[in-house]
């Protein structure tokens, strides 16, 4: 016997999952999920092998000089530390450039001008193209991303497309910048550039001191080809930041030199061409005017001698301010694709075809319910 006032428990059946009913649901509706993961499948596969190849060479790199390692080895992980925090420990040093600054030096826009001006080769194209030439006019379009996946860009794009054909030539013309001038892109450049921005990486290791330079590329040698004049405008735009101050001062030396070196020959053949003539003058008169002379002789030659020395201390401090880049890796061609996965496009994208299909029958199992009770409600 169970005391009246004993009440027994009873599972809230409502609330637990009911797996079977579920299983049947979704083999009632496995037809929908098939035909969802056959359909995104489809769209899997053709996006894995229309994307195109990625190579990616790069570079090893440890900028070395007056400051080069000892910069990094002397802060260390402090400086990395430093830097987090807001705080260039590196500027202790002058005028020297942060390693820190390099990447913004790639993101430049001159850098990334100069570096569409390289010459690539690419399979299928006879002669050398520039990256600008390559991705404005060479390379053929994926037709089958741009009118699927891309299909809604292509939508948006067609007013500017309109608007630059009733425009014309006139929106393609660009003025490079000078000094006086600023620097004007054209359409097409700054399309490049950004395509660029997104192919040429470096990363500096504050810790170790090293320099990291990327290339991404559809093909192999046209990524070694990239990354190598990266490299070399990389070093060429930091030892022409670093060595600026002290080439502007052996410039101003070097034209006081020049100066003083005529004036110093000039004195020079004065004096002896009055000495050739007065030899054997014995005036007070020629006396005084010879004296002048040594004075301004003497005079001259002390500022040429000063100045001598100054020009030789300017070019030693030019050198030992011009940085040295010592190679750890060099780049090379690579041999492997890092792009793109097709596996996994294609698992991604099946795995989405079945994650909609599934949704599809709940969702039409759910509001089918909603429909019953709203009608029952209604009679009601």
């Amino acid at each position: 016997m169970i005391p009246e006032n004993t009440k027994l428990y009873k599972p809230a059946v409502d609330d637990e999952i009911d797996l079977v009913a579920l299983a049947k649901t979704l083999w009632s509706g496995r037809r929908i999920i098939i035909k969802s993961i056959l359909i995104f499948s489809i769209i899997g596969l053709s996006i894995a092998i229309s994307t195109p190849k990625e190579f990616v060479a790069s570079t090893i790199m440890v900028p070395s000089g007056n400051e080069g390692t000892s910069r990094f080895g002397s802060f260390g992980g402090l400086g990395g530390l430093a830097a987090m925090a807001g705080i260039d420990l590196n500027s202790v040093s002058g005028n020297t450039v942060s390693p820190i600054v390099y990447p913004r030096i790639v993101a430049s826009v001159p850098f990334q001008l100069e570096l569409m001006k390289t010459p690539l080769n690419f399979n299928g194209i006879s002669k050398p193209v520039t990256f600008f030439e390559y991705f404005t006019t060479a390379q053929k379009p994926n037709l089958l991303l741009k009118y699927t996946i891309g299909l809604p860009g292509v939508i948006l794009g067609l007013p500017g497309i309109i608007l630059k054909a009733i425009k014309g030539v006139e929106a393609q013309k660009s003025t490079s910048g000078d000094n006086h001038q600023p620097l004007e892109l054209t359409r097409d450049q700054i399309a490049v550039s950004q395509i660029l921005s997104g192919l040429v990486s470096l990363e500096v290791n504050t810790k170790d001191g090293l320099l990291t330079l990327s290339s991404n590329m559809p093909e192999p040698m046209a990524a070694a080809q990239l990354g190598h004049r990266a490299q070399e405008l990389l070093q060429q735009y930091i030892t022409e930041f670093k060595i600026k101050k002290a080439k502007a001062n052996l410039d101003f030396i070097q034209q006081r030199f020049d100066e003083t070196a005529q004036k110093f020959e000039t004195a020079q053949q004065k004096l002896a061409s009055f000495r050739d003539r007065n030899k054997h003058v014995s005036l007070a008169t020629a006396k005084t005017e010879e004296e002048q002379l040594t004075s301004q002789y003497n005079l001259i030659y002390s500022i040429y001698s000063e100045l001598a020395k100054q020009l030789e201390q300017a070019k030693i401090q030019v050198k030992e301010d011009t940085p040295v880049f010592t190679i750890i890796e060099p780049i090379s061609v690579p041999t492997k694709k890092s792009k793109p996965n097709r596996p996994m496009i294609l698992f991604i994208w099946i795995f989405l075809g079945g994650v909609l299909g599934t949704g599809i029958v709940f969702g039409k199992d759910y509001f089918r319910e909603i429909k019953e009770r709203w009608k029952g409600e209604v009679k009601s």
